[in-house]
């Protein structure tokens, strides 16, 4: 009985973008294409798990292409691939056609900028990628922010049984302000803020990396071959993997 799954030769050399049929065809009757070590006869077919060369080289279909997705959280979402565990989770929300997950985490009270993919080698390298990974925040607090505040929020905070690493810290408004964090604890502004006794009332990230946030919220976009091509140029040295996010 044939195999339904069975594909000639030269077709598939012509499908996975090798050479066209006909190519394939003075290929074939030269005896440059093997299939498992066999040179084949015009018209052989072969089924998946077949291998096949030729001149020796290995030939194999390219590469599913990777999605890059930028996307805007609302708050009330959760950064969790657990779709059978809770109901207002990323994945079923943005119901992408491809399996996805996010890189990192914001946490469900907070909103803004999260990248997701289907990559998993540049979640690691992103992750790893200590000083090359910033992350930018508008923050609204409870009351007015001082001097000390912004001094000790930049200069470092002792939670989760470590001091944070020095940052940048800026007033925008009475109770507002900017925070560029290349660390990621969990839930590290939140943390900090209630150390310096503030309450954080509205946290929003508006950048990771080169990638700002450009989109209403609930949407996503793909990334431009230009912001991949300059995060691959970020995390090319990455080497030391951080966790968690604010």
């Amino acid at each position: 009985m044939e195999n339904i799954n069975s594909t000639r030769i030269n077709k598939y050399l012509s499908e996975v973008g090798f050479c066209s049929r006909r190519k394939a065809d003075i290929l074939i009757d030269e005896g440059r294409v093997t299939i498992n070590g066999q040179v084949p006869e015009l018209g052989t077919k072969i089924v998946h798990g077949d291998e096949v060369r030729v001149d020796g080289k290995l030939v194999s279909k390219p590469k599913e292409s990777h999605i890059y997705l930028a996307f805007n959280k609302p708050v009330g979402i959760v950064c969790t691939t657990d779709t059978a565990v809770e109901k207002d989770n990323i994945i079923d929300f943005i119901n992408h056609q491809k399996r996805i997950f996010p890189i990192g985490r914001l946490d469900k009270a907070s909103e803004g900028l999260i990248l997701l993919t289907s990559d998993g080698d540049i979640v690691n390298k992103i992750l790893r990628a200590k000083n090359n990974h910033d992350k930018e925040y508008i923050v609204t607090v409870n009351k007015p922010i001082t001097a000390d505040f912004l001094e000790n929020m930049a200069k470092g905070i002792p939670i989760l049984d470590t001091l944070t690493q020095p940052c940048f810290v800026e007033q925008i408004t009475r109770n507002t302000f900017k925070i560029i964090l290349t660390q990621g604890l969990n839930r590290q502004i939140r943390r900090m803020c209630d150390y310096l006794e503030y309450k954080v009332i509205k946290l929003r990230r508006i950048r990771i990396m080169n990638i700002h946030l450009d989109m209403a919220v609930g949407k996503w976009r793909n990334l431009t071959p230009n912001e991949l091509e300059k995060i691959n140029e970020l995390i090319a040295n990455s080497n030391k993997t951080a966790d968690g996010e604010s």
